[in-house]
């Protein structure tokens, strides 16, 4: 059976050093730049007054990153709304599983969800390719975020995989705390949101018997998350765009450092969570000598089939499909000031990319991959919305 101890190196800090760890990193210069940036109002001394008599991570969530992220929610989106809380069990913990738009606020933003409603909150997976100065590092192990090691080589990788689902089924099992990861390594650029097989896979490591049997213990439970505006798509198409002229291109730790703080600071309009259902009713079925390459499939076309179906649809989804594919076919779900407010905004979010030499076919392209970032939402619910009825019996079409 697994211990703490063999994941101190993945795993949040313990409360009992959590005063000690607090108290390093309230002396880093890192970290008060990064406070004094995203809360220019703050009285930094204070502050790190009311962070050294903070005794655990639950009072560091309550105390601080509670109205820390409902001041953040005030100012940079329309609201925030939850669904389907119903759904939880609070005598059991989950994985909830969600599409990926934000690096920072997915998570953190359910996890406001939960604050709101008096739930427990859930730890939450961060790769470590984002944890470039060791004072991230502690800052999120601090607020109940375990690591997920990336870019390994293939024996490392395979004992990464093991180790971080171990953990994963150690955090649901033995301390009864909720996890979330997204659906997938990075977000999905054009938001089509798709589960990766190798994360399915991953969670099945831990456990001795059958992909399905290894996974119920840990109830996973899919997510959607639906932001109106998403304040980093003119980088995404950017990063589209750099891909297309140098299929090598890479971003580099600053890009990851913009995107981080542009979905931090910037507009993001109304934002939407449902929570779905745990899908172990759904996946038992499955016979226990099922290919296993045919359950990893349906597992994943379960989990997606959730999430699409939870996507909250906002009048510039119907927008954008129509002048994506140049048809009205969704013309009665929008006004024609709408349509108009959302050209300027695409246009107005083009003009940030700063490239020179942008040729028009370039923009043309940019503005393509912008709008299908706002239309896939509205393809992949309708499509999900029509197959929603064979869930429960694991019969919902896989993708090759």
């Amino acid at each position: 059976m697994s211990s703490e101890q063999d994941f101190r190196d993945i795993a949040p800090f313990d409360d009992s050093e959590f005063a000690e760890k607090m108290s390093v990193l309230v002396k880093e210069p890192g970290f008060e730049h990064a406070v004094r940036y995203v809360m220019p109002q703050v009285n930094f001394d204070d502050f790190v007054k009311t962070l050294l008599e903070i005794p655990d991570k639950r009072t560091f969530q309550t105390k601080v990153m509670y109205p820390f992220l409902e001041m953040l929610a005030k100012k940079t989106t329309s609201g925030i709304t939850v669904s389907g809380l119903e759904n939880i069990d609070t005598s059991k913990a989950y994985t909830y599983i969600s599409n990926h738009r934000d690096i920072v606020l997915d998570a953190s933003f359910l996890n406001l969800c939960f604050l709101r409603n008096d739930l427990p909150t859930s730890e939450i997976a961060i790769g470590n390719n984002l944890l470039i100065y060791n004072w991230i590092t502690d800052l999120v192990k601090l607020n109940k975020s375990f690591i997920v090691k990336r870019n390994l080589r293939m024996i490392k990788a395979l004992e990464a995989a093991k180790q971080l689902s171990a953990y994963i089924h150690y955090a649901i099992t033995q301390k009864n705390e909720s996890v979330w990861i997204a659906q997938r390594e990075g977000r999905a650029k054009d938001s089509n949101d798709v589960t990766q097989e190798s994360l399915v896979k991953m969670l099945a490591l831990d456990g001795d018997g059958t992909i399905v049997r290894n996974l119920l213990p840990i109830n996973l439970m899919p997510v959607s998350i639906t932001y109106e505006y998403d304040p980093n798509d003119y980088l995404k198409a950017k990063e589209f765009l750099m891909k297309k002229i140098n299929p090598e291109f890479k971003k580099s730790p600053h890009d990851d450092l913009l995107s981080m703080e542009t979905g931090l600071l910037q507009p993001k309009g109304r934002v939407h969570f449902e929570i779905g259902n745990c899908i172990n009713p759904a996946i038992e079925p499955l016979a226990d000598d099922t290919d296993k390459v045919e359950v990893v499939k349906r597992v994943c076309a379960i989990i997606d089939c959730d999430i699409h179906c939870g996507y909250k649809i906002y009048p510039i989804n119907y927008v954008a499909y129509d002048l994506l594919h140049k048809v009205e076919t969704f013309k009665k779900e929008y006004t024609e000031e709408e349509k108009t407010d959302f050209e300027e905004y695409i246009e107005n979010q083009l003009d940030k990319v700063g490239l020179p030499d942008l040729s028009a076919a370039d923009r043309a392209y940019m503005k393509e991959m912008m709008l299908s970032m706002y239309a896939n939402p509205l393809k992949n619910k309708t499509t999900a919305s029509s197959l929603v009825c064979l869930k429960a019996t694991g019969d919902i079409p896989v993708k090759d």
